[in-house]
């Protein structure tokens, strides 16, 4: 019973730390990543469609994406879409491909860029220790209906602060090359 808890515990941190690196993607740096276009959406026949499903998206060079779209006609509707988009960036055309040139970053931009990605990371550790919580209380749970001794009861909630503090740890370590990533000129 013990070890269950603990197992889906772990499983719900790890969850966390990947939509933390998902959130992190999101957050721009200096540099151009496909990665940046994930939560653009087009229209594409009536139906919002990822970038990514209607077109090829390539790093051209350190600061510019490439966007070949499989539709000629959907050109307009993919600019459309990035303008729109709150990623601050302005595609240009030029015949079949859509260039998406990166601006460098100021350095005011890259203190707020360092605030989200802080920000991101809080809320992954507060869903850490959520996650702790509640395993805490299935544990207290099992004491209460003397399911466990009491012996068993503090390994089992010692294992679980255990399993928190890898976690957290995890999260600042992403945290600070993200911070270094940003922060990079």
């Amino acid at each position: 019973m013990i070890s269950d808890i603990s197992k889906q515990s772990e499983a719900k941190m790890k969850k966390s730390i990947e939509s933390l690196s998902h959130a992190f993607a999101r957050i721009r740096t200096g540099r151009a990543s496909p990665s940046l276009l994930e939560s653009v959406m087009v229209s594409y026949y009536g139906t919002d469609t990822p970038i990514t499903q209607v077109a090829n998206v390539v790093v051209e060079d350190a600061r510019t994406l490439v966007i070949s779209p499989w539709e000629k006609p959907l050109i307009p509707q993919i600019e459309k879409a990035i303008l729109k988009s709150d990623l601050g960036l302005n595609p240009s055309t030029s015949g079949d491909v859509i260039r998406l040139p990166m601006p460098p970053l100021t350095e005011e931009t890259r203190r707020d860029l360092v605030k989200q990605a802080r920000n991101e990371a809080e809320n992954a550790r507060i869903a850490v220790r959520n996650i702790r919580r509640d395993a805490n209380n299935e544990i207290k749970a099992l004491l209460k209906d003397k399911e466990i001794s009491e012996d068993e009861e503090r390994k089992a909630l010692d294992g679980i602060q255990k399993l928190t503090d890898r976690y957290i740890a995890e999260v600042d370590e992403v945290l600070a090359g993200k911070e270094k990533d940003l922060m990079q000129v």
